[in-house]
């Protein structure tokens, strides 16, 4: 059951993967969440976690009724469909959750970094343009461009009526609007590239090679919590930790924490013609990220300071991924 008074805010959780999972706890201590489940069996696990399960599934319009006028608050972390140019499922989750001109009061959406494009090694803020190179980083882009369509065009007056603790909520500081949360590479003892190792797949050579930045799935999770309740709508964020590596580096140093072998490396131009084009799409891109808003703005203590830190936590976690 959950926790707490069903007055509470209620919060609707759109894509109920990992990083939602793992924000779950911190969420229902202060909103009555419900969970949109494409089946019965992941309904039943986040029912028995404490939350209210939604069957429906953004690939059928017709599935998402039930959303309508549900939640004063949305967590949107459902990655587009890989079959589109667009992202049709982030259109048919916006006109399913408008009640007549009302929307949510607050949106929270799990993006990209890819959205940025290459960079050639630059540190980057959120103010700079997005130039997407790929299929995947252009879905997100154009779910970026219509949740903030969505919500600026309505006024905060406009948007979901609140219940008692919910505009208790908003005066303790909750601002209206849309956050967008720019991920990099997510990483946990269980997300982490050894049996990319293990299979011996090659890396660029350090002078060809790409800058790449991570956070941890945790810190991820806490981040999109923390977003509900701070920053103010219509921003977006880096959420990114202190590292700062090249792909090939990365990938040494998780080699080097499970006592695997460190990959080979070849030139840019070997890799072109033997490498897969999901891997090449993010050797292609290289950039550093700004968190100053993470740390100001929304006033995220990391976890997971580093890869380092993170790596240690894997090696201790009886879950995790450990050297064979």
């Amino acid at each position: 059951m959950n926790s707490i008074h069903t007055q509470a805010p209620r919060l609707l959780i759109v894509g109920t993967g990992d990083v939602a999972w793992r924000a779950l706890p911190w969420l229902l201590q202060r909103f009555r969440v419900f969970a949109l489940c494409r089946s019965q069996e992941n309904a039943v696990r986040w029912r028995m976690a404490g939350a209210v399960p939604v069957i429906g599934d953004l690939d059928s319009r017709h599935t998402l009724r039930r959303l309508r006028g549900l939640a004063h608050y949305v967590l949107h972390a459902a990655p587009p469909a890989t079959e589109h140019a667009g992202d049709p499922r982030t259109k048919r989750l916006l006109a399913a959750l408008k009640q007549g001109q009302s929307l949510p009061r607050k949106v929270v959406y799990i993006s990209t970094t890819g959205v940025y494009g290459d960079c050639a090694g630059a540190r980057i803020k959120e103010s700079q343009p997005r130039k997407a190179a790929n299929p995947r980083a252009r879905r997100r882009v154009e779910a970026e461009s219509l949740l903030r369509s969505a919500l600026r065009a309505l006024p905060a007056s406009a948007r979901r009526p609140l219940c008692r603790a919910a505009d208790r909520l908003r005066s303790s500081g909750s601002p209206p609007g849309l956050v967008i949360l720019r991920a990099p590479g997510i990483y946990a003892a269980d997300r982490l590239p050894t049996s990319r190792l293990r299979a011996g797949t090659p890396a660029l050579l350090p002078a060809e090679d790409g800058y790449t930045s991570h956070i941890h799935a945790e810190d991820l999770a806490m981040a999109a919590a923390l977003a509900c309740f701070r920053v103010r709508g219509g921003r977006a964020l880096n959420v990114n930790d202190q590292t700062e590596l090249k792909m090939g580096e990365w990938f040494d140093t998780v080699a080097d924490a499970f006592g695997l072998a460190r990959p080979a490396r070849i030139s840019r131009l070997e890799a072109e013609h033997t490498l897969p084009a999901p891997l090449l799409s993010f050797m292609r891109e290289s950039r550093r990220l700004d968190n100053t808003r993470l740390r100001e703005e929304l006033r995220l203590r990391l976890k997971y300071r580093d890869v380092q830190a993170g790596l240690a936590a894997a090696l201790n976690s009886p879950g995790g991924d450990h050297p064979a």
